[in-house]
């Protein structure tokens, strides 16, 4: 279900509403900037099809949209046998974890639903006990993801003097978050702290997340804000509007190595010949420590329609052959710092991630 509204502030991206046989609500991010319409996911189908068609994005957010719909697709199965119950988490768990193969968060989260259902049922709990829980558990990761935003954009503030131009890729942002985002949570905090500053939005080609969503953040919270081709950065650059890069990150490799949407390793590579600082905001729980470096993280390919029929108009032959990586890895050479919720780590080491990871 779907309801469209007219919008005059920054909304929340994703809510629950309800206790166990409540429901999640989404925005739909694939019809913005023009209409801001809300999903209603009801079932686990519905919170998939969100996931896998970008409705819901950003590594954060597509992890707290998959821990509530662990709940609403165990509602058909809390009546049930503990056996059919316990079967049902794992199939409603093995589902959601295969609507993205990138983002991190995603699987962290499915992860801390299931040590939850394991310590639940380890104390004999019943179904509907272990639902709860799981339930409490969903809420938790939702409610820290607010605290980590909010950690992440005053760690990152540090970093960022007044009159500064910052130049972001793709949307890292409320809407990509429970709420100030990570790469935006710095902007939001520089805001909040008077500081002035401008900010270059690439407009991430394929399909526009900078232009259709964190342009969009921005005019919200009148911050002042430029919209750029993606191939324009490198002029803006050159022309010394941009003192600082952040970007988000969907999965980040052991010694610093990160993924996140296509044209950021080329916005880093640009980045380093102007001589200027390019940082990645992102959560811990966007490390995937299990990964020596970058080459390991999956990059997911997207359908070519989303290039030959670019926002639904042709623009490309049917037959040409189509190339369409969701994302791409960035270096840690490249990195002068990423901002986390326990603060910068600087310089890009594996030493230094695991010490900050471990603390």
């Amino acid at each position: 279900m779907t309801t469209s509204t007219p919008h005059t502030t920054a909304p929340d991206p994703i809510r629950f509403v309800g206790e166990t046989d409540g429901h999640l609500v989404l925005i739909d991010q694939t019809k913005l900037p023009v209409d801001l319409v809300h999903i209603e996911c009801r079932d686990v189908e519905t919170v998939w099809e969100a996931i896998k068609m970008l409705r819901v994005r950003g590594a954060p957010a597509i992890g707290i949209a998959a821990g509530y719909g662990v709940i609403v697709g165990l509602q058909t199965a809390v009546d049930q046998s503990a056996d059919q119950f316990e079967a049902r988490f794992h199939e409603v768990v093995e589902y959601l974890a295969g609507s993205r193969p990138t983002a991190v968060n995603l699987f962290w989260a499915l992860d801390r639903l299931k040590a939850t259902y394991a310590a639940e049922k380890e104390a004999g709990k019943s179904p509907a006990d272990i639902h709860q829980a799981l339930l409490a558990e969903a809420r938790f990761i939702h409610e820290d993801d607010r605290q980590v935003c909010r950690a992440i954009g005053r760690h990152g503030a540090e970093l960022i003097g007044s009159g500064n131009g910052i130049l972001t890729h793709c949307n890292a942002g409320g809407l990509a978050t429970a709420d100030y985002g990570t790469a935006l949570a710095v902007m939001f905090t520089c805001h909040d702290q008077g500081k002035s500053i401008h900010v270059y939005v690439d407009e991430t080609r394929p399909l526009l997340q900078g232009s259709r969503l964190t342009a969009w953040e921005l005019v919200q919270r009148d911050i002042p804000a430029t919209l750029i081709c993606d191939n324009m950065a490198a002029q803006v650059m050159k022309e010394g509007r941009v003192n600082a890069v952040i970007t988000g990150a969907d999965r980040i490799a052991a010694n610093g190595d990160s993924a996140n949407k296509i044209g950021t390793y080329g916005v880093a590579l640009l980045a380093k010949a102007h001589g200027i600082p390019f940082y990645i905001a992102a959560p811990i729980s966007t490390f995937d420590l299990t990964l020596p470096n970058g080459d390991g993280i999956p990059i997911e390919q997207r359908d070519p329609v989303e290039i030959i029929h670019g926002m639904g108009k042709q623009t490309a032959p049917e037959n040409v052959q189509v190339y369409n990586p969701a994302f791409d890895v960035t270096p840690a050479e490249l990195i002068a710092g990423i901002i986390t919720e326990k603060g910068v780590i600087s310089p890009v080491t594996p030493e230094n991630i695991a010490q900050t990871t471990a603390s």
